[in-house]
């Protein structure tokens, strides 16, 4: 699949937003979106994330959905690999589900303007 530069410059925003999540905190493809201000392209974000894995740089396990799932984690080199990196970190995970989630939720809006 080709992604086009407009797409291209989408993920760049994204992953630029990635990587301001703080270690041992999580943020939402919605959050993402809404941040850049398309509220409606969560699944962007998520095609996004699909694609960063090439470059360790994005931290593409604290990006989950809406409620704290791990919706990403098949993209990762092995299943189990999203829900490792959170724990290392001090993410709760149980049942593929982010525990806390308010708690450990970190909202973009807060820092970005």
């Amino acid at each position: 699949m080709k992604v086009s530069e407009q797409h291209t410059d989408f993920f760049h925003q994204v992953y630029e937003i990635v990587r301001l999540i703080p270690t041992g905190r999580v943020t939402s493809y919605g959050a993402i979106a809404k941040v850049l201000g398309t509220p409606k392209s969560s699944r962007m974000v998520g095609w996004a994330m699909n694609a960063s894995h090439q470059d360790p740089t994005i931290p593409a396990h604290r990006v989950v959905n809406r409620k704290g799932l791990l919706t990403g984690k098949m993209h990762f080199e092995t299943p189990t690999k999203m829900e490792e990196l959170l724990r290392k970190e001090g993410v709760i995970v149980k049942d593929d589900c982010v525990q806390d989630f308010n708690k450990v939720f970190w909202d973009p809006s807060e820092i970005i303007q």
